[in-house]
């Protein structure tokens, strides 16, 4: 055993500065790190605190990632540590502090991730991907219906990171409501990581309520009767594009199911059992979107094909209406076509009424014919 030991301290320094994966060694992003600067010097770090027993602690020396550290490890508790779109070198003093994977690291800086739920050791590596509904006065082929962004979240015995990417899902007032709840706060790190799902599916399911407005306006549109001098068509680009939006909605939602069913039935020893409970609730509330979610894929479907029948169906009664009045045409044409002939020996060319006689015979069977497309339908 001691023979064991000895060479695994020997194997495992060798691994640290580089990580195999594919054949090829891919160099640690902080392998380099100068440990003498301190990573609070980020302008990534948008919000840095310690929590001991529910409460933020008022120090200014955890106002640093450094900081808060060395007080979690003096006096206990957890530290929080927020960033937006943080470069390499911006993470890399971070995650040498922390001592986060060096995967898990690039994954989080440059984003664009699935949502997945990873171990590394002890810390957990949990990808959101973030759903914003684009406020539009009217759908077009060219609107932005839902506007994505991500959250990376490490999780560990004594500290939360969450990174995050785009414009939208902030979590500085997530972070202000916690804190007025501290006996939830108090749970750890895990409680953290609860909050961030809840208040990511919360978000989906009020943007599935304000896309379900959108779905339901294109259905009355495609099945209203068509305004005077309009066209079905019109409509088709307006599905596409609510078709491509909902589908970038539904990559958002569903690969999320796997971690978030993980997450309540798999016990963890990072994660409360108390709050495990609440990741349950999670579970549904996501199971019941996806269903919106791939409801929505399915209606849009239905909605496309009506619409393009719709359009067929225009089409075909076009083309009859044409070829009923050919058939009305082709009475004179014919008769005409007849008289124009050279002909010494032809009917009713010498009498007196013989042209009117023929220009009512033409109206009558012009007639006839077209009472009886009409009351077939074709025009």
């Amino acid at each position: 055993m001691s023979m064991i030991r000895d060479l695994r301290a020997a194997v495992r320094p060798s691994l640290r500065p580089s990580l195999r994966k594919g054949g090829s060694t891919l160099a640690s992003p902080y392998a380099n790190y100068d440990a003498t600067r301190d990573p609070s010097a980020s302008s990534a770090v948008v919000d840095c605190a310690v929590y001991r027993d529910g409460r933020r602690i008022d120090d200014r020396a955890c106002l640093t990632p450094r900081g808060a550290m060395r007080q979690v490890r003096e006096s206990g508790g957890f530290a929080w540590i927020g960033l937006h779109e943080p470069t390499e070198s911006e993470f890399a003093g971070i995650a040498a502090e922390f001592g986060l994977h060096p995967l898990a690291v690039e994954d989080a800086v440059h984003a664009h991730q699935r949502p997945k739920l990873e171990r590394y050791d002890d810390t957990l590596f949990t990808v959101f991907k973030t759903i914003h509904y684009v406020e539009h006065a009217e759908l077009t082929a060219t609107s932005e219906v839902v506007e994505t962004g991500e959250v990376m979240c490490f999780t560990g015995p004594d500290f939360v990171i969450t990174v995050r990417h785009g414009g939208q899902g902030s979590l500085r007032n997530l972070r202000h409501r916690l804190q007025g709840e501290p006996e939830l706060l108090a749970k750890g790190p895990s409680a953290v990581l609860h909050a961030i799902a809840d208040h990511v599916v919360d978000g989906y399911i009020a943007v599935a309520d304000a896309v379900e407005l959108d779905i339901d306006q294109i259905e009355i549109d495609v099945f209203s009767p068509p305004a005077k001098g309009s066209t079905r068509g019109t409509d088709t680009g307006r599905i596409y594009q609510l078709k491509r939006e909902v589908l970038e909605f539904k990559r958002a939602v569903t690969p999320l199911m796997r971690p978030m069913q993980l997450l309540s039935e798999r016990p963890m020893r990072l994660v409360d059992p108390d709050i495990q409970k609440y990741f349950r609730d999670v579970a549904d509330h996501l199971a019941r979107v996806q269903e919106q979610v791939v409801g929505f894929d399915e209606l849009l479907n239905s909605i496309l094909q009506a619409n393009l029948a719709q359009a067929t169906v225009t089409q075909n009664e076009d083309m009859r209406k044409i070829t009923s009045w050919a058939a009305i045409i082709a009475v004179p044409t014919a008769v005409c076509g007849v008289y124009g002939m050279n002909f010494d020996h032809m009917p009713e060319l010498e009498w007196k009424y013989g042209y009117p006689m023929v220009l009512v015979g033409i109206a009558a069977a012009c007639f006839a014919i077209h009472r009886t497309l009409k009351r077939n339908g074709w025009l």
